[in-house]
């Protein structure tokens, strides 16, 4: 039988216990993979952080002292 007219329930049956657990394993990685990617919201807690800045800095010299304070 093709492994494409075989269900994924076929598949894993065939499967030896270890590799079973192997299986259950990624797929619990899985799931939890998209809930953690549904939960993460975009932070901007950032914003607005070198307002002081504003008047002393052009955004390219702010850009380059931020990497300088980040040691990048």
């Amino acid at each position: 039988m093709d492994s494409k007219a075989k269900s994924l329930e076929d598949m894993i049956r065939e499967l030896p216990p270890d590799m079973r657990a192997e299986v259950l394993d990624f797929v619990e990685f899985l799931i939890a993979k998209r809930s953690r990617q549904a939960r993460e919201t975009l932070r901007q807690d950032w914003a607005g952080a070198l307002r002081a800045y504003r008047e002393r800095y052009t955004s390219l010299e702010l850009q380059r002292q931020a990497l300088s304070w980040r040691g990048d």
